[in-house]
């Protein structure tokens, strides 16, 4: 029977501001990349999402980011990599932290935003954040996209490498995502996304905006808790997968 990793990026509310519903994205997901404060996410925040994730155990991941609260971690910053492993590393152990208090902990890491996509090519910064992973914990996994040069690098280094797949965001066709603010960036269509996930865990494959058809190896798929269709958008895939009978399971 096949299988496959639903997550979600949650815990990006910061005080009184709230974003997405993280309570219901948790009833639907088996992974939750965690913000750590960098990009989203004050303390509190990031304790309840913890929290929560621990009583329906949802495994939790790390989402580190560059330091960039007013651009919600979206824009690219050229950081010195020593610098760059430090502030990863904070990310992860804060994270930890927190985690350890409600019975659980972090079990990987995942990149978010512009740091995600610079890792793709960036290899210096790649290196930075397999340094701080492999320094922090070198039995958590990473979670990146298929063909970049942050999954080879932290291959090379002896971490356990997850393809990842978003349910709902466009791809290029040469496999990187479509950026933010072009046509085709964000899918938000429930149905047509279920149906786009089940050909990724049956085929192993996604169509670019183009139409050309790409390899998806994924072990995990994305849907972003911040997307107003995100509960919709999960809620379907899980019933899609559901009655084809794939298992929705953690890859850790």
């Amino acid at each position: 029977m096949a299988s496959i990793d639903l997550n979600s990026d949650l815990g990006e509310s910061f005080g009184a501001w709230r974003l997405g519903d993280d309570e219901a994205m948790l009833a639907l997901v088996t992974s939750a990349n965690i913000a750590c404060g960098f990009h989203a996410g004050d303390p509190t925040t990031l304790l309840n999402t913890c929290r929560s994730a621990a009583q329906r155990t949802v495994r939790i991941g790390a989402q580190v980011g560059y330091r960039d609260l007013a651009g919600f971690g979206r824009r690219f910053i050229d950081i010195a990599p020593t610098d760059l492993t430090a502030d990863v590393i904070y990310q992860i152990g804060g994270l930890d932290a927190l985690a350890q208090t409600v019975g659980s902990a972090v079990g990987y890491v995942k990149p978010h935003g512009a740091l995600y996509n610079a890792i793709v090519h960036h290899r210096e910064q790649a290196r930075a954040v397999v340094a701080a992973v492999v320094a922090y914990d070198p039995t958590l996994p990473v979670l990146g996209l298929p063909g970049s040069v942050f999954l080879a690098e932290a291959e090379a280094a002896g971490l356990r490498t997850v393809a990842e797949a978003f349910a709902d965001r466009g791809y290029t066709p040469t496999g990187e995502l479509v950026p933010r603010g072009l046509p085709g960036a964000m899918l938000s269509d429930p149905e047509s996304v279920a149906a786009r996930v089940l050909r990724m865990v049956e085929h192993a494959e996604i169509e670019a905006v183009d139409g050309t058809v790409l390899a998806s190896p994924a072990e995990s798929v994305c849907v972003h808790g911040d997307s107003p269709s995100a509960v919709a958008m999960a809620a379907a895939i899980r019933a899609r997968l559901d009655d084809a009978g794939v298992r929705v399971e953690p890859f850790v």
